[in-house]
């Protein structure tokens, strides 16, 4: 992740990015950047922003589109069947994006013009 002088456009309300291995606050500096491997299964790509980031106006705050709303990002849909696919999937999920786990993006974050 370390690209030096790389813009990426954070919504101004989303909180400031963590120090490393603190918990995650939900910056989403780290999908901004890059997508992790489920992200570029989804997203289709290895660089930019992933796909399935979504912003949360009420929190105020990032959210992996994968693991709080699986039926609509990964196409299954919110009927009986997407909804208990999503139940089995999302521990699968939560493990694969490595929820939990403290942040491990290593980006180093400045605010930009007019910030």
């Amino acid at each position: 992740m370390n690209d030096p002088g790389r813009v990426v456009w954070i919504e101004p309300d989303a909180p400031a990015k963590p120090a490393w291995g603190a918990p995650c606050n939900g910056c989403g500096v780290c999908c901004l950047i890059e997508p992790c491997p489920i992200g570029q299964l989804i997203s289709r790509r290895r660089r930019g922003p992933c796909a399935a980031l979504r912003w949360t106006e009420a929190e105020r705050r990032y959210r992996c589109g994968a693991l709080a709303a699986p039926g609509e990002v990964l196409g299954w849909g919110q009927g009986p069947l997407g909804r208990g696919l999503s139940v089995l999937a999302r521990p699968m999920l939560a493990r694969w994006i490595a929820a939990g786990r403290g942040c491990d993006c290593d980006a180093q974050v400045e605010p930009g013009p007019g910030s």
